[in-house]
């Protein structure tokens, strides 16, 4: 399965082998938008500022505008948003990279074009489960998604729900009865005649790395795998097939270098189990010798 937009994880793997001393990292937002931003952690973001959380449910069906949002808050706000409803710490692996994540998702989320979808709600489902696989809590991990959604001023519920939906539909699917969407009838049939119209001029579209993901996660579901049925796919969507293969193969990098991380934070972890187990015998034998 495959799925993440872009930050370097190279800066990740040589702090994790400087004992998870992690200075810095390439942003998503370098790579895709040629934006720089510093990754803070949790404790930084919570000492500098305390603010309310705007959480208030963004209640949509499967297409949604963002007319109603008439100011655009700073990132900043976004970010503490997320702290105020998540107030536990996160291990450093996962923080800088959704800190990072979330600032990403922020400038995509209040561009002028933006309009959720639930192809858009897969591919960042799909990113974020991948990212948090294996995280210590699964109630955690959930309550970590729902925090970080809110922060954006959008419903979790509703991108989980809408994920779910499009999983479903494409595991029934054919490399032809995918692409062939425009000429039948049903829900998620409707959703991607919807975009392909937005996307053909006739409406509000914004492409993003998340959207990429999501149809690559479609092709997945159904054992898609012929080279020219992602470009026949964009073609009927009117999405560019160039900026879904960079993308691509951006996430697919990403996820290579998310799972040697993970290894060495595994290592690291492992080692500074055992040095505390080393610490542990050699104080009971003075305390022992001391008797």
């Amino acid at each position: 399965m495959a799925a993440v937009t872009s930050l370097s994880f190279s800066a990740l793997s040589q702090s994790f082998e400087r004992k998870l001393s992690i200075t810095s990292t390439r942003t998503f937002a370098s790579t895709f938008e040629s934006i720089r931003l510093r990754s803070n952690s949790s404790s930084d973001l919570s000492a500098a500022v305390r603010a309310s959380n705007s959480s208030s449910g963004f209640a949509v069906q499967c297409m949604s505008s963002t007319s109603a949002v008439t100011e655009t808050p700073p990132v900043s706000e976004t970010k503490l948003n997320f702290l105020k409803v998540y107030k536990r710490p996160i291990p450093s692996i996962y923080n800088n990279v959704l800190q990072e994540l979330i600032v990403q998702q922020h400038l995509m989320r209040y561009k002028r074009t933006y309009r959720y979808d639930p192809v858009f709600a897969l591919g960042f489902v799909t990113v974020y489960d991948q990212l948090m696989e294996g995280y210590p809590s699964d109630e955690d991990r959930s309550a970590i998604f729902e925090a970080y959604i809110r922060a954006l001023n959008e419903d979790p519920e509703q991108y989980r729900k809408d994920a779910q939906k499009l999983e479903e539909w494409g595991r029934t699917q054919t490399s032809a009865s995918l692409v062939d969407f425009s000429s039948r009838e049903g829900e998620i049939e409707d959703i991607l005649k919807d975009i392909a119209a937005r996307a053909g001029g006739n409406g509000s579209f914004s492409y993003s790395r998340f959207f990429a993901v999501g149809l690559f996660r479609l092709l997945e579901l159904a054992n898609a795998s012929e080279p020219t049925v992602l470009e026949k796919l964009c073609s009927a969507l009117n999405v560019n097939k160039k900026n879904v293969d960079r993308d691509l193969d951006v996430y697919r990098n990403l996820l290579s270098k998310l799972v040697q991380a993970k290894e060495l934070l595994k290592e690291y972890v492992e080692r500074e189990k055992k040095k505390r187990g080393e610490r542990a015998e050699v104080q009971q034998a003075n305390e022992a010798m001391t008797k």
